[in-house]
């Protein structure tokens, strides 16, 4: 937490944050002409907030994208932060945002964690039922195969799809899968209301990838839930839901417990305030 303060303390490194919240997703190139900084002062910045936690990056190609990464201020809320006030915290946070900002546009959620575990354990953790329903509330039927269904079953809903598949299975490295389906078994057992329903069903499907990377002792835990169209009320739902459901899921492997259940991703009535 003392390297997040000292990236945190430097005014250069705040202006990348900020230009990283206004537009996920730069490359250095953009970064630095978006804020009139030489090319090696915003690598040296950009690698001290990386090692900060503060940014993750995510390769497209030959391009390096960089993305604000919530994980360690998450930490900090959870440390500091009374449960009891939490919500009302965020619902401030949320109304200066929605007063303040224009919508920025964002087709993608990117978010990184460090879990002191190991790679085959996370593994278990993103695809055996006994793991998922202890800190998501979802069982997954699957073989885990590329090109397999997954059956999603969540709060007495059973949700199966002949688009809802497995992308990408390399055990203990990385898994990718298309976003379930939105049903009205699923709305009623989420507690979704129909109007919601009618417009998250009408958008086009996402998907979620997570990578998995040994880092010492810990592994390095990224996932990038993306495929949306700009203005996405499901990106919006899942940019609040993620956060959450991957603080219980490194608490449950790091001690063994996890806290009250909250929504999952993609599992709130009105789209506006966070999960």
């Amino acid at each position: 937490m003392d390297e997040v303060f000292k990236a945190l303390a430097d005014a250069s490194r705040r202006r990348l944050l900020d230009s990283l919240n206004a537009r996920n997703g730069q490359s250095l190139r953009e970064l630095c002409a978006g804020l009139d900084m030489a090319r090696q002062s915003v690598s040296k910045h950009l690698a001290v907030l990386e090692a900060a936690g503060l940014v993750t990056t995510v390769r497209r190609g030959r391009e390096k994208l960089h993305y604000l990464n919530a994980a360690p201020i998450n930490a900090i809320a959870e440390r500091w932060i009374n449960r009891y006030h939490r919500e009302r915290v965020r619902a401030l946070a949320d109304l200066k945002t929605a007063l303040e900002q224009e919508p920025m546009g964002t087709t993608e959620f990117v978010y990184t964690t460090y879990i002191t575990t190991t790679p085959e354990r996370l593994w278990r953790a993103l695809t055996d039922p006994a793991f998922t329903r202890r800190y998501w509330g979802v069982a997954f039927e699957s073989d885990w195969q590329p090109g397999s269904t997954m059956t999603w079953k969540e709060g007495g809903a059973t949700i199966a799809d002949p688009a809802q598949v497995v992308l990408e299975s390399e055990p203990y490295r990385r898994l990718s899968y298309t976003w379930h389906t939105f049903t009205p078994e699923w709305a009623e057992a989420a507690g979704v209301s129909k109007e919601v329903l009618t417009g998250v069903a009408g958008e086009r499907r996402s998907k979620v990838t997570f990578d998995i990377e040994p880092h010492g002792q810990q592994v390095k835990l990224t996932v990038v839930h993306d495929g949306f169209e700009p203005g996405s009320t499901v990106l919006e739902m899942v940019s609040g839901g993620w956060p959450e459901l991957l603080s219980s899921l490194k608490t449950l492997l790091e001690t063994g417990d996890t806290p009250p259940a909250g929504p999952a991703p993609a599992r709130q009535e009105d789209p506006a305030p966070q999960p």
